[in-house]
């Protein structure tokens, strides 16, 4: 698994700020973490969600080339990390 976080710079007030992935070796999306402006925080993985958060139907672009849109500030974060983001939204019984 690799993990990534992506730090989206807009003024949309109904779009994410950060986005959180956990990706299979093949690049797709296994769980996800939206946070937005307001303080919202949604999620996604293979068996529920809430709000309007899902995971994406096709593998993920490269870090290089997610960064080469000024808009994107992409990371590649540790598990760790990434479950900790998890478990502030999902919560302690919301292993997958």
């Amino acid at each position: 698994m690799r993990y990534l976080k992506v730090l989206w710079s807009h003024d949309l007030p109904d779009e994410p700020i950060e986005l959180y992935s956990e990706l299979d070796d093949a690049g797709y999306e296994t769980r996800k973490v939206e946070i937005y402006r307001d303080g919202r925080r949604d999620f996604a993985d293979g068996e529920s969600s809430s709000g309007t958060t899902m995971l994406g139907e096709s593998p993920l672009p490269s870090l290089e080339e997610i960064a080469e849109q000024e808009e994107f500030s992409p990371s590649l974060i540790e598990g760790a990390d990434f479950e900790r983001v998890w478990r502030q939204v999902v919560g302690d019984s919301g292993d997958s």
